[in-house]
């Protein structure tokens, strides 16, 4: 490994270290005869259930409270297992794992902060073979991007956070991270983030080639510079007399 300043790599966990989030949900909103970009659209337009959102992301809400908030607002029946079939879409992206265990083998801290929709999604066992610690949400009553979150991080390494490479698929999370210090990489594919990682860490790392997913190169942002998730199907069906007026279709 070259000389680098860099000594601790944090990841994302969903749309990094898996396919795309967005698109899974995607898939299951067209399975329920909605719009694809209904969800997204709801956390951007409606301030209560981002805050639902948020709720659910620090513990403060149950995922069972978060379904039936959430399914309301989707005109669902029966919002049992919502969560699940969302995120049933979602695999693990290979190439961006092995890459972790490329740089922890390598000699360098890695971790994840992750915001989290279940804890129970997690693969507790690849965590622990992939990072040296793992901060989710709820476990910990913060979320992205609030500063409080990547310092936690950074302490449990005993890092300090331009020594941090942090490594999200969304800008609001990265722009936070760089807010305290750290170098921030916008993921939006495997082989491009790879390509980064490998520049800054100076590591011969093995990319997948190029030209797959999203031609665009990750950004990255620096203060003061310009598993699989085993999810189980569940069957919630739109209620059919809630078609109009129906929060979040806006």
């Amino acid at each position: 490994m070259s000389e680098t300043r860099f000594r601790a790599v944090f990841f994302d966990f969903g749309g990094v270290l898996t396919t795309s989030v967005w698109d899974s949900f995607a898939a299951y909103l067209r399975s329920e005869g909605l719009q694809p970009d209904t969800i997204k659209n709801l956390f951007r337009r409606d301030p209560e259930a981002l805050a639902d959102l948020r709720g659910l992301e620090t513990g403060a809400l149950t995922e069972g409270e978060f379904e039936t908030k959430l399914g309301r607002r989707l005109g669902l029946r029966d919002p049992e297992g919502l969560i699940d079939s969302m995120f049933a879409g979602m695999k693990p992206d290979e190439p961006m794992v092995a890459a972790v265990r490329e740089m922890r083998g390598a000699g360098l801290l890695t971790g994840l902060i992750s915001n989290s929709w279940s804890t129970s999604h997690y693969d507790r066992k690849l965590l622990a073979e992939l990072f040296d610690t793992a901060v989710i949400s709820a476990e910990v009553g913060l979320h992205k991007p609030q500063p409080q979150i990547y310092r936690l991080a950074a302490d449990r390494l005993h890092m300090e956070p331009g020594e941090c490479i942090f490594v999200d698929d969304l800008r609001e999370n990265c722009e936070g991270a760089a807010a305290l210090g750290m170098t921030a990489v916008r993921h939006r594919n495997a082989a491009e983030t790879i390509a980064k990682l490998a520049e800054l860490t100076g590591l011969g790392l093995t990319a997948p080639p190029s030209g797959r997913g999203d031609k665009r190169s990750p950004s990255t942002t620096a203060r003061g510079s310009a598993p699989d998730a085993r999810v189980r199907r569940s069957e919630a069906r739109r209620n059919p007399s809630n078609e109009a007026g129906r929060p979040g279709c806006r």
